[in-house]
């Protein structure tokens, strides 16, 4: 005796997307173990991750009436597809996509602090210049600075600027703001700053090419 699962065409239609819905999940679940395993190059994934993902906005655009929860309809057929959820419901891009937006994000962060540190830099070294070395017009110059520099991650956790900054921060703490640098001071100042700088270009990665 034969069962059938539908009354009418469009039983049938809602049938079948839900078995093509059940389909795409599974097959996402399983291009995403076999990214993380190294079984697919990062090409192969990214072009079926594309497809999957266009097929299932399509579809779950198709079945919003009848499936408003993704989550709740693979609850519902006993689908433990975590991977396969992430990549279609939160993310919708694939992981090799994620990745590189990531990592331009991180340039991009990582190339304002460097001209942020250069720009602190410079001014600290001009103002010397210029003879401005009371405490509360050196001190701030020099807070500045320190901030940019531990923000930058690409630096390494000695770099030797960032401790001579610390003590002549330290330094110029247990001073009045009215105190001014004396000459020598004003001058060993002005050395580390510029040799800090110096350091600080080589330390940055692709440094002089």
């Amino acid at each position: 005796m034969e069962v059938k699962l539908w009354n009418d065409k469009r039983e049938r239609e809602m049938y079948e997307n839900f078995a093509e819905l059940y389909a795409i999940i599974k097959a996402t679940e399983k291009l995403e173990k076999a990214y993380v395993r190294d079984i697919v190059t990062s090409s192969e994934y990214e072009n079926e991750c594309h497809k999957l993902i266009a097929h299932f906005k399509t579809l779950a655009s198709t079945l919003k009436d009848t499936v408003p929860s993704i989550e709740r309809f693979a609850d519902t057929y006993k689908m433990d597809c975590p991977a396969a959820l992430n990549r279609l419901v939160t993310s919708g891009v694939p992981a090799t996509v994620e990745h590189r937006a990531a990592a331009s994000a991180s340039t991009t962060t990582s190339a304002a602090i460097v001209a942020e540190c250069v720009q602190h830099f410079i001014t600290a070294m001009d103002s010397l210049k210029l003879n401005m070395v009371a405490v509360d017009q050196v001190h701030p110059l020099l807070s500045d600075l320190l901030g940019s520099l531990n923000k930058l991650t690409i630096l390494p956790p000695d770099f030797e600027g960032r401790t001579k900054m610390r003590d002549w921060i330290s330094r110029l703490s247990k001073m009045g703001a009215a105190d001014e640098l004396t000459e020598q001071q004003a001058r060993q100042l002005h050395f580390d700053l510029e040799s800090s700088y110096n350091s600080f270009m080589a330390a940055l990665p692709n440094a002089g090419t």
